[in-house]
């Protein structure tokens, strides 16, 4: 089996293509894929670009092109829900585009002609990566330095549920908590997951997301958001994906 690996953007992937062996680089629908083994296992990685298009095109490259019968998408989101805090790790279960909205003709969050708004993730892989991510956790714990400098809190925390996916950057406290009232299980938003669920879903693939929450989707989502994927998130997603491969079958 090939897994897929996806992040939005190259620096949730730091250190992540240096652990590939027999690498090549193929160019196509404009992006760059790097196919390789990783512990004897087939991977392909490659970068979605940011958005719900971009990360549906890609994952339907990646099963369609490259014959990936897997895909994990890691990365960033902003916590939504109370419990959840930056530098916590979401586990999705299910998958909702919050911008979603065909009302009269269907509920809102419903995609048309699919008869849901929720798309699940695929069970035995997300169990893979909550036990992946626990490992991370105990084995990876972070300085006080770096603790201090983005305000994490000791101890990390894991959390497995809905995630949201729009075509918007959410950084207004406003937002947050309208996105909280109108979908109060959503533990974190983000803008590619629901998208690549749908095609996996659409190709029979299964799928799993994992997510490091870099900020609270408010008024200070934005600061030092380009450090904190590259010290922090980054980081982790290259010793998780380390961590995941092994539990998976071959």
């Amino acid at each position: 089996m090939t897994t897929g690996i996806l992040s939005a953007m190259a620096q949730e992937q730091t250190g992540v293509v240096a652990h590939l062996q027999d690498v090549r680089t193929e160019r196509y629908a404009g992006r760059e894929f790097q196919v390789g083994r990783w512990q004897d296992r087939g991977v392909v990685l490659a970068l979605s670009r940011i958005g719900k298009v971009a990360a549906a095109t890609t994952a339907a490259a990646l099963i369609e092109r490259f014959g990936v019968t897997r895909i994990v998408f890691t990365g960033v989101a902003g916590g939504l829900h109370p419990s959840v805090r930056v530098g916590d790790t979401v586990i999705g279960t299910e998958f909702v585009q919050h911008d979603m909205d065909a009302s009269p003709i269907f509920p809102r969050y419903e995609v048309p002609l699919y008869g849901r708004s929720r798309f699940p993730a695929d069970s035995t892989l997300a169990a893979c990566l909550a036990q992946a991510a626990q490992q991370v956790l105990q084995g990876a714990a972070l300085d006080e330095a770096t603790r201090l400098r983005f305000g994490l809190a000791e101890p990390l925390r894991i959390h497995q549920g809905l995630i949201a996916s729009g075509d918007r950057f959410v950084s207004r406290a406003e937002e947050a908590a309208r996105l909280r009232e109108a979908i109060p299980d959503a533990m974190a938003v983000e803008m590619e997951a629901a998208a690549v669920a749908q095609v996996c879903h659409d190709h029979g693939v299964p799928f799993a997301a994992v997510r490091n929450i870099s900020d609270r989707a408010d008024d200070q989502a934005h600061v030092d958001f380009a450090a904190y994927i590259e010290e922090v998130a980054g980081r982790q997603a290259s010793a998780l994906i380390a961590a995941l491969l092994p539990l998976l079958p071959p």
